[in-house]
């Protein structure tokens, strides 16, 4: 594709850091724009070390009043998990309610046959249980995540007085396998962009990273690390990085516009934009 000269973002390498089937929006507007998405999974997913949890937990989904869904990797691991153990996932004439934390999870769920009641305006978790509220006093919930999620919501869901009943649908892993090449590219700082998507990238790399001696902190004033959403902002400065753009939710938009700002307006000051 022709590179897009009107964009800040034209011939900027921008490192992805979760994997092509998770990312292939992003991928593609970066192109657009005349950007070089360059994938380099720090995260990788496996099966939980026991099913027995999520198959009680869908053996009795008639007895849940919502299931709350926080990634589109959350509503796969479930649907798959239904699908090959010959569970109905939604048992027809109950009105299971499901929350969605943003639109990704939502259209995920929705090819899942999920009937989505409410997608979260502002989204991370804490946020949805504010948004659903009251409506969950007493509510029988259903919280199907990984073995490293944030426990930050099904405390704010109980806050709100409802019943939790939190699964592993999934482990988060680190890559059996890494991209050489793209290491080297941004230990050496031949990247412009390195975008995180979550708490358990920022802790990969630090690991993968730690045999080059590069860390976040010493790229940040070469590279514009960027946290994609709130939660993992949260924890790019708790892991010491100062210098950080924000794209405030998760969808394709909210990054590009993140991107292209920080780069129509900082060409000649350090990669990174200091967090307020």
């Amino acid at each position: 594709m022709a590179e897009n000269s009107s964009s800040s973002l034209a011939g900027k390498r921008v490192v992805i850091t979760r994997a092509m089937t998770e990312s292939e929006d992003l991928a593609r507007e970066l192109s657009k724009r005349g950007a070089i998405p360059v994938v380099f999974p720090l995260v990788s997913f496996a099966e939980p070390e026991d099913f027995g949890p999520l198959d009680k937990a869908l053996d009795e989904i008639v007895q849940f009043d919502w299931i709350i869904l926080t990634s589109a990797r959350a509503v796969r691991a479930v649907a798959n998990r239904a699908s090959e153990s010959g569970r109905l996932l939604v048992p027809s004439g109950k009105r299971l309610q499901v929350a969605c934390v943003g639109p990704i999870t939502a259209a995920a769920a929705k090819l899942a046959n999920f009937s989505v009641t409410h997608v979260a305006t502002t989204h991370h978790g804490v946020a949805l249980a504010e948004e659903l509220g009251p409506r969950l006093q007493g509510a029988k919930v259903l919280l199907p995540r990984s073995d490293r999620a944030n426990p930050d919501l099904p405390a704010a869901l109980r806050r709100y007085g409802a019943q939790v009943t939190e699964v592993i649908a999934y482990r988060t892993v680190k890559p059996a396998d890494v991209n050489r090449s793209a290491l080297a590219e941004i230990a050496f700082g031949k990247i412009d962009a390195l975008l995180f998507f979550s708490s358990s990238a920022i802790k990969h790399y630090a690991v993968i990273q730690s045999v080059n001696r590069r860390s976040l902190r010493g790229l940040q004033n070469e590279v514009a690390i960027t946290a994609v959403g709130p939660v993992t902002a949260k924890a790019l400065l708790e892991s010491g990085v100062e210098r950080i753009v924000v794209a405030s939710d998760t969808t394709a938009a909210s990054v590009m516009e993140a991107l292209e700002k920080h780069f129509a307006v900082s060409k000649a000051a350090p990669a990174g934009v200091k967090r307020a």
